[in-house]
């Protein structure tokens, strides 16, 4: 069977929850099935093959173009030209493991991954040119015109079948995962965290967002709930905020909200982390802090859980879902349910070794092989 893979998403250095998704799925999906033919779709006027992972599997070939990609999404758009199985010399299934751009010939059954409908729900948390490209890309009609579709939770499940009708028999639901052998719990002695608590100054004592900074990850919420926490909990006095990630979109008030802030000393920004330094970074912090007010999944909550870190998400969307019991639930709308939770998180020790420990079980349920494994299965069937 010849299985073509969209994988333009893994053109840039610095990985997204979709690219870190993208690459876990491939790369155990790789290492489990030997009989398939693999062909790895990009393309990009300059030249980005150094940049894409190293796949080095007798099975799996990249097929790269040079296309402008204004020109080629364009044409992919209005003219449904080229058909991108039969530009790569044709397959038999053809997986979009994101929303991008598309066309194909009748003959190639296509799969797609939805990872969630914050635009279609949340418009106003994207800028206009997110909204646009949303727009163009129209995802209904690209979700619609898939054989079959992958969601990451029940929640985008059923978002998909009461936004877009999309009968939920066309639907499966497959989780992402954690690898354990990257993301542990790791001495307090280790040289290795030592360095990374060096390379980006942090604190000792610190409370951890990671994320893109957008209005969708509320983290403006974090810093006046950090700020009320602070000055109504005296036992907080030490306690720092760090905030990890790229900026993204519409975040001209989050930076509006630390320069007001009477901790905005206590407040950092690091920018982005790479995949090596993440697991220390996760280590370091006394919790994570990640109450979306939307996620299709959510996955730093099991990587911080697989690092033996308590957490407090919301009360919505998936993260209920993915969290179950094994996290403090908020609602990311109250920012004072918010800073008592950090209180009850940072001060109280039993709660804390319940988490842990509830976490730790928790994050076991989502491996990469599973979601590959299942995957596989998915598509062939």
């Amino acid at each position: 069977m010849r299985i073509a893979l969209d994988v333009r998403c893994l053109m840039n250095r610095n990985y997204s929850g979709v690219a870190e998704y993208t690459y876990n799925l491939l790369n155990n999906l790789f290492e489990q099935d030997k009989e398939n033919q693999y062909k790895l779709f990009y393309n990009s006027k300059s030249d980005v093959l150094s940049q894409l992972p190293k796949f080095d599997f007798p099975n799996v070939k990249y097929y790269g173009f040079n296309f402008s990609n204004k020109l080629f999404n364009l044409g992919l758009k209005f003219l449904k030209y080229p058909k991108i199985d039969e530009l790569i010399g044709g397959a038999d299934i053809f997986f979009i493991p994101n929303l991008n751009f598309f066309a194909s010939s009748k003959k190639c059954k296509l799969v797609i991954t939805m990872h969630d409908l914050s635009f279609k729900l949340y418009p106003h948390f994207f800028s206009l040119k997110r909204r646009l490209w949303h727009k163009l890309i129209n995802a209904k009609k690209l979700a619609s015109s898939c054989d079959k579709i992958i969601s990451d939770s029940k929640n985008t499940k059923n978002d998909l079948t009461g936004q877009y009708d999309i009968s939920p028999n066309k639907i499966k639901v497959i989780g992402l995962g954690v690898d354990n052998e990257i993301y542990h719990v790791i001495d307090k002695n280790d040289s290795k965290l030592i360095e990374v608590k060096n390379k980006y100054a942090l604190p000792e004592n610190f409370l951890l967002f990671l994320g893109t900074i957008e209005p969708r990850k509320n983290i403006e919420g974090i810093i006046e709930a950090f700020t009320l926490a602070k000055r109504k909990y005296p036992e907080l006095k030490t306690l720092n905020l760090i905030v990890a990630g790229e900026p993204g979109w519409k975040n001209k008030n989050v930076f509006a909200a630390v320069k007001k802030s009477i901790f905005k000393d206590q407040t950092k920004f690091i920018g982005y982390v790479s995949r090596e330094d993440k697991v220390y970074l996760y280590n370091l912090a006394k919790t994570l802090i990640f109450p979306s007010f939307y996620e299709g999944f959510g996955l730093p909550i099991i990587e911080a859980q697989a690092c033996g870190i308590p957490i407090i998400t919301s009360s919505d969307s998936s993260l209920v879902e993915i969290a179950q019991n094994s996290a403090l639930l908020v609602n990311p709308d109250e920012v004072g349910q918010l800073a008592k939770a950090i209180n009850e998180i940072i001060s109280n020790e039993n709660l804390r070794t319940t988490l842990i420990t509830n976490g730790r079980k928790n994050c076991a349920r989502f491996t990469w092989q599973k979601c590959a494994r299942e995957t596989l299965e998915y598509l062939l069937k």
